[in-house]
């Protein structure tokens, strides 16, 4: 099924980036690693065993997407997947957060995936087919005490998700959302670099292997949304329903920043 599918993949230089390129690629697929670090994109890619490309590209630079794609077009003509993946978080009390922190972390989590999905769209439609993952979080459906900033970005990211999966109905180009917990990864040497959150969650937190296969998984089966860890799934349903007595139930177990 994945079998000769052109991936390009967003901050594939470590994380969950890096490994589902490697599993894509485990399944015959050919991911294409985009990052901003060449460095340690190259390092990324010495993990996996198969055809593959690694780009480096800005996904706050609308012209280097653009040249990206262009590239990609050339040497494969098609781009069948795109995982906007790229993205960070800074754990800290809105009062510390400079009105700069906010909008750079809008302009990388959520415009990066709406830049680039403006600049591979055009071409999947024109194939009749195609697929955008899109990652964004647990925090986006969920709010937590110093992660405004961030929460605010992945609820952007899940209701362009939505709404553009509502505006490609019948046009064979499936768009889904990936939102899981804390994952163990790289994100939190910025996020928090004290190490109290990692701590104070490991019971909880995700291992990056298990979120990048089920990723992959998510892609076989044109799923529209996959909620990580699944029991997460549930408590988010009681937040939808009653906000006010989620937030008390939930205050202390949550807010661990």
């Amino acid at each position: 099924m994945l079998h000769g599918k052109v991936a390009l993949i967003t901050g594939a230089s470590s994380g969950i980036g890096a490994l589902t390129a490697q599993m894509l690629a485990a399944k015959g697929a050919i991911p294409v690693l985009t990052a901003r670090n060449a460095e340690k994109l190259r390092d990324a890619a010495l993990g996996i065993r198969g055809e593959y490309v690694a780009m480096t590209m800005d996904v706050t630079d609308t012209g280097q997407i653009c040249g990206t794609v262009e590239r990609i077009m050339d040497k494969f003509g098609k781009i069948d997947i795109l995982i906007n993946n790229a993205g960070y978080g800074i754990f800290e009390s809105f009062d510390r957060l400079r009105i700069e922190q906010f909008a750079d972390m809008m302009d990388v989590n959520y415009m990066g995936v709406v830049r680039c999905t403006k600049a591979v769209l055009p071409h999947m439609l024109e194939a009749g087919s195609g697929h955008i993952v899109n990652v964004a979080s647990m925090a986006g459906k969920i709010g937590t005490a110093k992660s405004t900033s961030y929460t605010a970005t992945k609820h952007a990211v899940l209701g362009f998700t939505n709404s553009l999966r509502q505006e490609l109905a019948g046009t064979n180009v499936t768009v889904s959302s990936v939102n899981p917990g804390p994952i163990d990864t790289p994100f939190f040497e910025k996020a928090d670099p004290s190490g109290n959150y990692v701590r104070n969650v490991s019971f909880f937190i995700l291992k990056p292997e298990k979120v990048a296969g089920e990723i992959v998984k998510l892609i076989e089966r044109r799923k529209p949304e996959l909620n990580l860890p699944r029991a997460a799934a549930a408590g988010i349903k009681l937040y939808q329903l009653f906000p006010r007595l989620a937030d008390k139930l939930t205050y202390r177990w949550l807010n661990r920043k």
